[in-house]
């Protein structure tokens, strides 16, 4: 998105002052340019250096071409629906405009509505249009350069004749691939698998394509900056420096002054840089001549740093393509307006003020901005003129350059850096604009995102156990999906809606087989999303119109994953014994109580199978829910033996929310036969599957039992307790609110004076918010929040706030309270806004459940459709308050992986000046939050990424849900009204999601928030086949594990990807989950046995590499720039060793992650 859609009304006058001056000129003569030159063909002398001497100003052409934002990706790039209508950065005038004469210029100019006509103008993005105007360019002169990012789409489509071409000119430098990844992904909301998952896919087709490493991080556009991009996104990548133009506007004027735009970055404190860098003691220096050590006598994990003085386009005034208003140089002397003297020296001023905000003597000009370069040759043209004119003046020297040539330059400069830790959060581009609201902004599609994630690193675990088959089903299409949603326009919901629904088709083509004959017969894809949109909501997948004459699919992840289970569940008899492929079914409605399999009623003949898989490298305990049928039902475990199981009666509103969207988006009328949850607890093990038959009762057998229901004010004590293990909730029956918390393990007992547990709220905003950004009309900015006051305990219930009139309305309904031998739940329907729609249209859910094994509460919301009928947008938040002493102070996670220190009010690199004290102090989170003071610690972890704070101390802030009713004036032109429509009837959107809540002793919450953390990124897989008698437990296996029957992973490291690449070969992450010091027992390097996760096949090479897979750890580190920064302070960094080459155990150092590729000298050997 383009910063310039928002300019004041002022600057805009003085634009288009300058467009009419511009053509007013045709009617005036030019004395000549004293240089003389003749009306001749000029051959202009671009193959410029750097000089030592000079100010070199790097001219860097590129196009920032969006993967989706106001068109969808392909849209944009075959050029398609430029019915839409954005703000014009520079408005092209009306033939009309010419025969304005001078003498009106006056009363136009104070015409603000004359203004505003030349303000919109249709995209006509088309990026193959760029890139084929680019390459023709660049063949023209080899001097010319050019930067991009946005290239499998075109180059598949080109000849052998244009690809030699084009390697070409990537091997002579002149095109450069940036950043990579198959989008320039956004940094608040994605989870850093994500990241790396987009990163290595566009990485190793780069790789694969021109044998290239890109050397530059270019994350020009994204809405503020995370530490993780710094450390893991960049310099664990074997970048060497990373660019980006959005900080905060008080922040950049500070840099500004102080010169100190460019930086050295340190994102890590667990893996920052020092000259003391202490590798393990069981690191050996010399390995066997077929491994590869990854061991180097530096680790380097900062990156040098470069912030744009004001946005990613060229400085005013030198921007050309087609219709642009700068002037070109004209040095044509036989024709008017020759201006070759002028258009220089406008150069050097540029030049000049830019070096005296940047240290050295070079710096960098972005000539381009959002989706340019269409007609090449128009920019070239002009930078070819000014590189010639300005070289022969000789005060500046101009050049060609690209980043890379950028940073060795500043490398060579021998310049020490200022240091900058932490990150770049939040972001405000002028007073009262924090661009905040976008951290939970489509809450269902950030779900969505979420849920296929942990999905994709299961499946292709799944892939690799049952091997690659080219002509079979694979995780492609699914991983090709995934890396184009994290773009920072998308997952980050700051794109339009058909967009979104588009990311969302993408999404859940990549998860289910879909006919080829379907998807091709779609002819607008937005009208049959508006017709059958699906439940994503719900966290749930879009239905398939399915055309049964249609034989060719996209076989995608679901498929496999059902044929890998099925072939690891193969019989275990002889070989000989020729057993029938087993169909293997999935509910991805299950979060809405909607599994056909299980809601079958089942006989003594049949029986439900249900193949649980667990895709963390340790060993799990988990309660596993199902909707069923019938109460007369037991379960019985892998070994056949019965196991406990409880039922819940499935609630009136889940039934009705259920039956409503099945017959809404599937089209069919559910007439489900589920009447219960059933739930069991499944132990499995770790990267395997534990079977699990549920069947009707005998009657020597014992049944599941069914819960306790009943309603608090039916009981005749003054409270009630949920919570069956260590974990107990007390609450008090006459005020419906939590009263005591207690933990009877760790001595954690919270009394009713100290905790406010779930306050619900909803915060309405004035004006103009929207997910891009937040923004508010009233007096107190963000959310007038300081008018709330929470004073009671805690509140089972949720509350309407209204904070533009000043009127607190709280709506209050009885609990409900289901307890059983495996978890309690306490339930409360809720519809707070009776008074303004029929309670019908809204439904609200909190479930708080306390699991028997478990210390942690979990909290399942359902919320919307959010009423705007009063005319006011609303957002929903949920607090967590506490008596803790936490002086301002708070921690949230940076997209999944380190904690960072968060003071209220406060920035660590200036004094911030406050003027929304609410959103200037929001966060993303991605993981969790936590509070702490000298005695306990608080935590919260999510399901999706959403927005945070701690706005008074002791309390936790959540947004869930937004539904605004404006735009935000930043070029997306539609505001964020999400709605879901069947049959042209439309309604605001529902969402269902869960948090989780625990408190621990001062030092010990960190256990929970990394291993539980990453148990909900990973939730079970769970697949469903039917059984014959007794069938399938005796012919077929039951229980399956990939790695050492003996051997588990530690508690502190995690599998974060096991996949089989292209060649063969099998590529393996795995991450330590803790920071230096976070936790006594787990912050401490860690061994990994690789032979016992490949137990059944002998390991034939281990080559450690960089991040992405690109390039071996030893060749990256080697190239590696080792930058002077200021006040460095000597650290001890503690690195895992060298693979052992004969016992092969990796070892990891606190928040290391270990990339290695293996090669088996059988890869299929699992099943077998």
């Amino acid at each position: 998105m383009n910063d310039y859609y928002y300019a004041s009304s002022l600057l805009l006058k003085k634009k288009m002052k300058k467009v009419l001056h511009l053509y007013s000129t045709v009617f005036f003569f030019f004395f000549f340019f004293p240089l003389q030159v003749h009306s001749t063909y000029i051959p202009y002398n671009t193959s410029s250096r750097t000089v030592p001497s000079k100010i070199n100003v790097h001219l860097v052409p590129h196009s920032h071409d969006d993967v989706g934002w106001l068109k969808t990706v392909d849209q944009y790039y075959v050029g398609a629906n430029n019915s839409i209508r954005v703000p014009s950065t520079y408005p092209s005038p009306p033939p009309l405009l010419l025969l304005i004469i001078p003498t009106y210029l006056p009363s136009f100019m104070n015409h603000d509505l004359s203004i505003h006509l030349f303000m919109t103008q249709s995209q006509g993005a088309c990026v193959q249009n760029v890139l084929d105007s680019v390459i023709s360019a660049l063949l023209d002169d080899n001097n010319r350069k050019f930067i991009y990012a946005f290239f499998q789409r075109w180059w598949r489509q080109q000849s052998d004749t244009l690809k030699a071409k084009v390697k070409h000119l990537v091997n002579s430098g002149q095109l450069e691939f940036i950043n990579g990844g198959m989008c320039m992904h956004d940094e608040a909301t994605p989870h850093y698998i994500d990241l790396i998952d987009q990163t290595t896919l566009g990485h190793l087709f780069i790789l694969d394509e021109f044998g290239m490493k890109p050397r530059v991080g270019w994350q020009i556009d994204p809405f503020g900056h995370s530490a993780v991009q710094a450390y893991l996104l960049g310099a664990e990548l074997g970048f060497d420096s990373l660019f980006f133009a959005r900080i905060d506007y008080q922040d950049r004027a500070k840099r500004k002054n102080d010169r100190t735009l460019e930086v050295v970055w340190r994102g890590s404190r667990s893996l920052s840089s020092s000259s003391q860098v202490y590798l393990s003691e069981n690191a050996r220096p010399i390995c066997l001549d077929y491994f590869v050590c990854a061991v180097t006598a530096i680790f380097i994990s900062d990156i040098f740093t470069g912030i744009f003085p004001v946005h990613y386009d060229p400085p005013e005034g030198f921007t050309f393509e087609i219709n642009d208003v700068s002037a070109p140089i004209q040095d044509d002397d036989l024709l008017f307006d020759y201006n070759v003297e002028e258009r220089v020296n406008d150069f050097v001023a540029a030049a000049v003020a830019q070096a005296n905000v940047t240290r050295t003597n070079h710096i960098m000009w972005n000539m381009g901005t959002d989706f340019r370069y269409q007609y090449a040759v128009s920019w070239f043209r002009q930078m070819d003129k000014f590189i010639h004119y300005v070289n022969l003046d000789g005060r500046v020297n101009a050049l060609y350059s690209t980043p890379s040539i950028y940073t060795d330059a500043k490398y060579a400069a021998n310049e020490i850096w200022p240091l900058k830790t932490g990150d770049f959060f939040p972001y405000a581009d002028r007073e009262n604009a924090y661009w905040t609201g976008y951290f939970t902004s489509r809450p269902a599609l950030k779900g969505y995102v979420r849920m296929l994630s942990g999905y994709y690193l299961a499946a292709r675990q799944l892939e690799l156990f049952k091997g690659r088959d080219g002509s079979g089903p694979s995780t492609d299409i699914l991983a090709d999906a995934l890396a184009i949603a994290q773009h920072h326009d998308a997952v980050s919901g700051t794109e339009r809606q058909h967009v979104a629904a588009d990311y969302a088709l993408r999404l859940s083509i990549g998860y289910k087989e879909v006919p080829l004959l379907w998807l091709e017969n779609i002819q607008n894809v937005e009208s049959f999303l508006k017709l059958h949109l699906l439940l994503y909501e719900f966290l749930c997948l879009y239905p398939y119109m399915l055309n049964p004459g249609s034989h060719t699919v996209y076989q995608a992840a679901e498929k496999v994953v059902a044929s890998s289970l099925a072939m690891l569940t193969g019989s275990k008899l002889s070989s000989m014994y020729k057993d029938s492929v087993p169909e293997i079914q999935q509910c991805s409605l299950l979060n809405i109580s909607y599994c056909p399999p299980s809601e079958a009623n089942f006989t003594d003949e049949k029986s439900l199978v249900i193949i649980a898989y667990n895709p963390l490298g340790w060993k799990r305990e988990e309660v596993v829910r199902i909707p069923v049928f019938s109460e007369n039902l037991v379960v019985l475990d892998s070994a056949g033996r019965e196991i406990e199981s409880q039922l819940f009666p499935l609630s009136n509103t889940s039934l009705l929310t259920k039956n409503y969207h099945i017959k809404a988006y599937l089209g069919i009328s559910a007439d489900s036969l589920a009447r219960y949850w059933l739930a069991f607890s499944a132990s499995l093990p770790p990267l395997g599957f534990s079977t699990y038959v549920v069947s009707i009762a005998k009657t020597t057998e014992a049944r599941s039992v069914v819960s306790t229901v009943y309603s608090p004010e039916e009981t005749a004590g003054e409270t009630f307790e949920i919570g069956q293990g260590n974990l107990k909730l007390l609450y008090s029956v006459d005020d419906r609110k939590l009263t005591q918390y207690t933990n009877t393990r760790n001595s954690v007992s919270y009394s009713a004076e100290a905790l406010v547990f779930s306050n619900w709220r909803n915060i309405d905003w004035s004006n103009r918010c929207y997910c891009g950004f937040c923004c508010a009309h009233n007096a107190d900015g963000f959310i007038s929040a300081s008018t709330v006051k929470v004073t009671t305990l805690a509140e089972q219930s949720y509350s309407y706030y209204s904070g533009y009139n000043g009127t607190d309305r709280v709506f209050q309904v009885p609990l409900a309270v289901m307890r059983g031998p495996l978890l309690d739940e306490v339930h409360q329907q809720v519809n707070p806004w009776l008074h303004q729609v029929p309670s019908a249209n809204i439904k609200f859910m909190q479930v708080t459940r306390v699991y028997k094994g478990k210390e942690h509460a979990e909290l399942e919301f359902t919320i919307g459709p959010i009423p705007v009928d009063d005319g006011f947008g609303k957002e929903i938040i949920a607090q967590i308050s506490t008596t803790l002493n936490t002086n301002k102070t708070f921690y949230t996670d940076s997209n999944g992986r380190d904690f960072i220190k968060r003071i209220r009010d406060y920035r660590d690199d200036w004094d911030l000046d406050v003027h929304q004290p609410v959103a200037g102090n929001y966060y993303p989170i991605n993981l969790g939050m936590y509070l702490e003071d000298e005695t306990l610690e608080v935590s919260v972890l999510v399901d999706r990424a959403v927005g945070g704070s701690s706005l008074v101390d002791g309390q936790i802030e959540l947004m869930l849900h937004r539904r605004l009713l404006n735009d935000d004036s930043r070029g997306v032109g539609e505001a964020l009204n999400e709605e879901v429509c069947v049959l042209n009837n439309c309604k605001g959107l529902t969402i269902q999601g869960k948090f989780y809540f625990r408190i621990d002793p001062r030092g010990e919450g960190a256990k929970w928030r990394r291993t539980f953390g990453q148990e909900v990124y990973s939730p079970l897989l769970l697949a469903f086949s039917e059984e014959d008698g007794n069938n399938w437990m005796s012919s077929r296996i039951t229980t399956f594990s990939a790695i050492d029957p003996s051997y588990s992973l530690p508690d502190n490291i995690a599998v974060i990807t096991l996949q089989e690449l292209q060649s063969g070969k099998v590529l393996l992450r795995l991450a330590h989950l803790y920071e230096t010091g976070e936790d006594k027992n787990y912050s401490v390097v860690t061994s990994v046995e690789l032979k016992k996760l490949f137990p059944n096949t002998k390991i034939m090479k281990v080559t450690e590499m960089s991040l992405s897979g690109n390039q071996e750890r030893v060749e990256m580190e080697k190239k590696k720039l080792d930058w002077k920064v200021e006040k460095e302070e000597e650290t001890k960094v503690v690195r895992g060793g060298a693979i052992d080459p004969v016992k092969l155990v990796a070892e990891l150092a606190p928040m290391e992650i270990r990339t290695f590729i293996i090669e088996l000298n059988n890869l299929k050997v699992y099943g077998s």
